[in-house]
């Protein structure tokens, strides 16, 4: 792999713990700005929502600059973001900050997948964008947890002005080391648009947000589920996390590389062993090493599927890939939050902790769906068209 794309997982790295660390200082924060838990909690929302908001618009305003110059840029928009979430002096500038980070982190990705499949060659795009996100899964498994440590004993905003200098190291590695490659001749916002126009484009979407969704209609109410359900204690959750996180690192890598063999059957078979070990969670997650097991392996299936999904979207909107695959990154976030939704209306209404599982398996069996009718309107459409084997 090009050293390009280990400046390309140092950014995602930092987008990605940026992004969850919050989560281990909601605490702390909630008590330095006089706020409850639950209104600091809305620094969580708040970001995935700007995630899903302005990724779109983000990527529109990148189209006439080179993908080097949009990735340098968005750098900038992060550090800036996570300076002021550092010097905030109250919750509203907090907030802020939050949403100027995630203002980069939708473009962030999509772009950065499109520049990740150019620097390798078409046989292995989908390895090239799973060792981009290689980045994010380990800021689950690494920079959470030392994130979280770091505000725990030297205080929240020293976590923040960590997370700014990882986005500084980011910046300088991309600017070393991805090539300026040329800007496309189709990089206007009318053909951009335009490829949004193609209905396999909008089924990618939608595999994207009901596939990847069904992951955190679970994993959202992983703390209750293990403590509550599994009888684990509360200070056995971090380290539940990081196996969790270990299986969303191991099955990013075999995803892309199944995908790069295989795009269309590596997604069957990844939705396809998401549904079934969502269903099987309801009952496992009664007894702890069943639990332990099931949750391992929901976040390797649950990632696995992410560089496929990616990769189709960038098969479906070739000639102009940057904002179909934008639009991509903020269906992750958008299902995130529908499922998460979905899954506390099934815990209020009483049917437990473990009934998120069944949500989360209904959504990916959605997606399986979504993903047959997308291979059939493939197969009808093939012979009028011409195969091509290099990004726009």
């Amino acid at each position: 792999m090009p050293l390009a794309l280990l400046a390309l997982a140092i950014g995602a790295f930092g987008i990605g713990t940026t992004e969850f660390v919050i989560a281990g200082l909601l605490p702390r924060v909630a008590t330095d700005f006089s706020v409850s838990i639950p209104t600091a909690g809305y620094l969580i929302s708040g970001y995935a929502l700007a995630v899903t908001v302005g990724a779109l618009p983000m990527t529109l305003l990148g189209t006439r600059m080179r993908r080097k110059h949009l990735l340098l840029a968005l750098m900038v928009v992060f550090i800036v973001g996570n300076v002021l979430s550092a010097l905030a002096p109250g919750y509203g500038v907090m907030m802020a900050g939050r949403v100027v980070a995630a203002f980069c982190h939708g473009a962030f990705f999509g772009v950065g997948s499109v520049v990740a499949a150019d620097l390798v060659a078409p046989d292995r795009r989908a390895s090239a964008i799973a060792f981009m996100f290689t980045g994010l899964t380990l800021a689950n498994v690494l920079g959470v947890p030392m994130g979280t440590f770091l505000g725990q004993s030297f205080g929240w905003r020293s976590t923040f002005w960590a997370v700014a200098a990882l986005g500084v190291i980011g910046l300088i590695g991309i600017a070393a080391l991805v090539p300026d490659q040329p800007r496309s001749t189709t990089a206007r916002i009318g053909a951009e648009l335009a490829a949004l126009r193609n209905p396999q484009v909008w089924l990618a979407v939608a595999t994207t947000a009901l596939g990847f969704g069904g992951v955190f209609a679970s994993f959202t109410y992983i703390t209750p589920m293990m403590t509550e359900i599994a009888g684990f204690s509360e200070g056995a959750v971090s380290w539940l996390l990081v196996l969790f996180g270990v299986g969303l690192v191991i099955g990013n890598l075999l995803g892309g590389r199944f995908a790069d063999r295989a795009l269309m059957p590596s997604l069957y078979i990844t939705l396809a062993g998401l549904a079934l070990v969502l269903a099987v969670f309801t009952l496992t997650a009664r007894a702890q090493i069943p639990a332990m097991i099931t949750l391992f392996l929901l976040g390797a299936f649950g990632f696995a599927t992410v560089a496929p999904l990616q990769t189709r979207m960038l098969d479906n909107a070739r000639k102009a890939p940057t904002v179909a695959s934008a639009v991509n990154i903020a269906a992750f976030n958008l299902g995130n939050a529908l499922a998460a939704w979905l899954g506390g209306l099934v815990i209020g209404s009483g049917l437990g902790y473990t009934a998120p599982n069944w949500v989360g398996a209904l959504l990916v069996t959605a997606a399986l769906g979504v993903t047959a009718i997308s291979a059939l309107l493939d197969r009808r459409t093939a012979p009028a068209r011409r195969p091509e084997t290099q990004l726009a």
